[in-house]
């Protein structure tokens, strides 16, 4: 496996949403609320997150297998990661920490954070706290998904 993980392009966009929504379906939806399947299509779907990305204010990196998007990681309101999402194929390879490392010292390093912020599905919380986030609530449901602050 040759990984690369770098800012998507362009052309990237419908392949990288079409990999997040095939995750999203294959690992979060059984643990949504009515509803929620719903409310997450909306929001990768959403033409104005479609043009945010396109205007670079919704950043979105990707990592590679040669020409292929297996997995993604995207920032919003400047230092939010969101939508972490890693092909099935790909899990346990370093592919999501890879994509969080890079970001995050994107943030540390060009933009001076020093905190980054996210809500994980609940099965994706011992993933974080390995790479040093804490949990900060209980999990909520909104808009019909489950996360963890």
């Amino acid at each position: 496996m040759e990984l690369f993980v770098r800012w998507a392009r362009r052309e990237e966009w419908e392949e990288a949403m079409k990999l997040a929504w095939e995750t999203f379906m294959r690992y979060n939806s059984s643990e949504c609320r009515p509803g929620g399947i719903r409310s997450f299509r909306e929001f990768i779907t959403d033409e104005r997150l479609k043009q945010a990305f396109y205007e670079g204010s919704y950043q979105l990196m990707v990592a590679l297998d040669g020409n292929r998007i297996v997995g993604l990681g995207s920032l919003r309101n400047v230092s939010h990661l969101s939508l972490l999402f890693v092909d099935g194929a790909y899990h346990r390879r370093g592919i999501g920490k890879a994509i969080v490392t890079t970001l995050c010292e994107y943030l540390k390093n060009e933009v001076g954070e020093q905190y980054v912020s996210l809500t994980a599905s609940p099965h994706a919380v011992e993933f974080y706290k390995k790479l040093g986030f804490t949990v900060l609530g209980p999990a909520t449901s909104p808009m019909g998904v489950p996360v963890v602050p």
